[in-house]
């Protein structure tokens, strides 16, 4: 029975019509199977970073959230990836100007926010690593 519907489709619409109708659900499957990959990715890195951050409390050590906050951010510098891979790959099947317009924007928005993160989290770790080394072996400045 399904099979007679669906070749009575494709014989109705023609088999381009078909195989571009399931590609194009097959890219949205994709796209959404993406987001949710980084949507789990942020989730995780909360996690993570509320259980370093309660132990953190626990020890009752000083204010510094430094190691919470590269946990974070390494978390939502993937997860940013993540994104704009679904949003490229939901305009990859016959995108109208507006839908590239959009994904221009947002991968613009999405790859500076990537950027700067990235950048803070590189000059984080220098600091950590310079804080953690013996006095005698600081670099000269």
């Amino acid at each position: 029975m399904f099979w007679q519907e669906h070749i009575s489709t494709i014989s109705e619409t023609g088999i381009y019509e078909s195989a571009e109708r399931s590609i194009a659900a097959a890219a949205q499957w994709l796209k959404l199977g993406v987001e949710a990959i980084g949507a789990i990715v942020i989730g995780v890195g909360v996690i993570i970073a509320i259980y370093q951050f309660a132990a953190h409390y626990r020890n009752e050590q000083a204010g510094n959230f430094n190691r919470v906050r590269l946990t974070l951010g390494k978390y939502l510098a993937l997860a940013l990836e993540f994104q704009l891979g679904a949003d490229i790959i939901g305009t990859a099947i016959a995108p109208t100007w507006e839908q590239i317009g959009k994904l221009g924007a947002i991968a613009l928005i999405r790859t500076a926010l990537n950027y700067f993160l990235t950048k803070e989290l590189a000059e984080e770790r220098k600091r950590e690593a310079a804080a953690q080394m013996p006095i005698s072996q600081t670099p000269e400045t």
